[in-house]
């Protein structure tokens, strides 16, 4: 919440989105996100695509979102079990379209310009600096999504 209020000048008048965690967003809500925006943060827990229904993004055209940046993949013991629940029900197939490689794949098909995301797991700390680093190289200095990436990898 400190990132996005101190970056708040730097976006537009359409800053729109759900913070929080009281509340999970509906399938309608994902998909309303995702087709009206140019660029789409996902900043939460566990895998994204365990978040959104596979059929329904794969059947989405989202030419107009440039930069999906997923910063996911933390784990605590009340996301694990809801994982683990909800895995319970998936084949090992789907399981697998959740992995990091194959998510940027389905946005990629989307339509979605690039996608900037983790391939491990990691913790919520590490997470916002990820998200001070990028939004101080995007917003800040202007940087293109190629260049802000490697200053991450650095």
């Amino acid at each position: 919440k400190e990132i996005l209020e101190k970056y708040h000048d730097l976006f537009t008048l359409q800053w729109e989105g759900v913070i929080g965690n009281m509340c999970a967003p509906s399938q309608a809500k994902w998909e309303q996100l995702l087709t009206n925006c140019s660029a789409f943060l996902f900043y939460g827990m566990e895998r994204f695509m365990s978040h959104v229904l596979l059929n329904w993004l794969a059947a989405m055209n989202i030419p107009k979102c440039r930069l999906v940046i997923l910063l996911d993949l933390v784990r605590s013991q009340q996301s694990y079990q809801r994982i683990t629940n909800s895995d319970i029900h998936k084949s090992c197939l789907r399981i697998a379209l959740e992995r990091p490689t194959e998510t940027a794949m389905l946005l990629s098909l989307t339509g979605v310009g690039s996608v900037i995301a983790p391939q491990w797991y990691t913790s919520l700390e590490e997470n916002a600096e990820r998200l001070e680093i990028l939004f101080e190289n995007l917003l800040s200095f202007g940087k293109m999504t190629g260049q802000t990436v490697r200053v991450l990898q650095k």
